[in-house]
């Protein structure tokens, strides 16, 4: 093969678990508008990854693709033990080393991990990523198991486990609306992370109104516009901020290398405890088994996804529409609509703008001013890298695609 196929899948995101030891208020997968959780087993079996690996190594031989991520999650996916996911690991080299370099990465919420899980992680390189709040109090408001009890400790616990053997760990933070941005973020640079994810909670044109009642028009953009100013003069390029690099990456005309900005296809699918292939997960917060593709591992390859399903086609592959209010907008090549689920409504689908396109507005702006690069500036500098990159004029910021009809 000569060339990559534009169906490429850069990472596997791998729900070795379909339940979690936390019940925090606000978790898309188990407090939100989808149950199909219930159904699924509890953890994902041997056969089953096996079979996702066998799925995974002929999809590289199909398009090309010489490297490859495995992304562990769940649920909570250190419920596994560690001789399971030390096994699972080895097998993922055996089967695909001859094809692609494999990379692993597991997001947890950081309660369970001790001396043995740092062991693991270190022989196989695992990048680790751990959900957090802030402080303990803040953490402890949402952040609870299933007594209700806050995990803030347990948390602290498993980070100095990563401290201590030398394991870099990134955090991912939902935005804790009402808070003190600067209390929060400073509370993280203290924990020794090497970078910080601020995450847009996540809501839809159909259950957002009454947030925005309580925290006004602009509640993000008021949390991150201090943390963007305190690092603009204070931080560190030892700790990066995601969503800021990313948001200067598009002012300055290049990609997002994240989900939630640039509208570019996701270039990843998840796969069930139960091998059922789905979309991008977060979409569990539109409703009931939008995820869903009908698909399973043993049965269908990943690219069997462009013939069952419009939506996850275009979301992985292809890259989904520019919603009709984002049309005008002078950060339509930037922000490009915003992530996802936020754009989901009842009646219009995903052709609507952002749920936070006030906060992203905003924050543009204020990037923008401290960085001195207009949008006129960007669009010009877009312009520049598509006529050094010609493969740029196929995704969807370029072209018109066909709209959406609501699922």
């Amino acid at each position: 093969m000569t060339g990559l196929s534009t169906n490429t899948l850069n990472m596997f995101v791998l729900k070795v678990a379909a339940r979690c030891n936390l019940n925090c208020s606000y978790c898309y997968v188990y407090n939100k508008a989808d149950a199909t959780w219930k159904q699924r087993s509890a953890i994902m079996s041997d056969e089953t990854f096996e079979a996702a690996l066998e799925r995974i190594r002929l999809h590289c031989l199909l398009t090309g693709q010489k490297d490859v991520t495995l992304l562990f999650h769940g649920g909570e996916p250190c419920l596994l033990d560690t001789k399971r996911f030390d096994s699972w690991c080895t097998g993922a080299h055996q089967t695909l080393d001859d094809i692609a370099t494999v990379h692993f990465m597991l997001q947890s919420n950081g309660t369970l991990l001790n001396e043995r899980w740092a062991q693991v992680f270190q022989k196989h390189r695992v990048r680790v990523g751990i959900s957090m709040d802030g402080p303990r109090e803040r953490h402890n408001l949402f952040r609870v198991d299933h007594k209700g009890q806050g995990s803030y400790d347990k948390v602290a616990q498993g980070l100095a486990v990563l401290r201590n053997a030398g394991i870099p760990f990134t955090l991912l933070s939902v935005i804790p609306l009402g808070s003190d941005p600067l209390t929060i973020h400073t509370h993280f640079m203290s924990l020794g992370c090497s970078s910080i994810s601020y995450i847009l909670p996540d809501f839809s044109h159909d259950t957002i109104a009454p947030v925005l009642e309580e925290y006004g028009p602009t509640p993000c953009a008021d949390f991150l516009i201090p943390i963007f100013d305190y690092w603009w003069f204070n931080g560190t390029l030892d700790v990066r901020i995601t969503n800021f690099w990313n948001m200067a990456r598009l002012i300055l005309g290049g990609e997002s290398g994240i989900d939630s900005l640039g509208n570019r296809p996701l270039r990843f699918a998840f796969i069930e405890t139960d091998g059922e292939i789905e979309g991008l997960d977060v979409l569990r917060v539109c409703k009931d088994g939008i995820t869903a593709t009908g698909l399973n591992v043993r049965q269908h390859d990943f690219v069997d996804i462009l013939q069952v399903s419009s939506l996850h086609a275009h979301a992985i592959f292809k890259g989904m529409p520019l919603p009709d209010d984002c049309r005008a907008c002078p950060e339509r090549t930037t922000c490009a609509g915003g992530y996802l689920p936020h754009r989901y409504s009842v009646m219009r689908g995903f052709n609507n703008a952002s749920i936070w396109c006030a906060d992203l507005l905003k924050l543009f702006a204020h990037v923008r001013q401290r960085m001195e690069v207009s949008t006129e500036e960007t669009l010009r500098r877009q312009q520049a890298l598509r006529t050094a990159m010609p493969i740029w004029k196929s995704e969807t910021i370029w072209q018109n695609v066909p709209e959406l009809a609501a699922p």
